[in-house]
């Protein structure tokens, strides 16, 4: 990927290095959810900020000092099957949905952690799609 955010995490380290203490507070809250409900993970950088994988990105964390992510104030998680998610509470689009934080006060945790299970479960059904295609 091109370098068009002036900044290049090279590691997650350096992606948590950079982020705003208050920011930060939030992303590791985030992540430490996320990585509860979705034991069989994969985490990895991709467009300078987590995503967290099983057979298809599942979700994102995506902070506001980190550019072109169109997050105005604030912490999103991102889910990566937006449409699947009818819920007033998301900002969603065909592709994501997301929903934003200011401060670990706001986050539901087990309303969020319903909605990472929702999308693990979105996850399932894809692959086992595919797999019937395929046979």
């Amino acid at each position: 990927m091109g370098n068009s955010q002036g900044v290049q995490f090279k590691s997650l380290e350096e992606f948590f290095d950079y982020l705003p203490e208050d920011e930060l507070e939030i992303v590791l809250f985030l992540r430490k959810i996320i990585l509860e409900c979705v034991v069989d993970h994969k985490e990895k950088l991709a467009y300078n900020v987590p995503f967290y994988y099983r057979h298809s990105r599942i979700c994102y964390i995506w902070p506001t000092s980190v550019p072109w992510g169109k997050v105005e104030k604030g912490v999103a998680i991102g889910f990566c099957k937006g449409a699947s998610f009818l819920d007033e509470t998301f900002e969603t689009t065909q592709f994501i949905s997301k929903q934003m934080f200011t401060s670990v006060n706001e986050i539901d945790v087990s309303f969020l952690k319903q909605k990472i299970h929702e999308a693990i479960l979105i996850d399932e059904q894809i692959v086992k799609a595919r797999r019937r295609r395929i046979q």
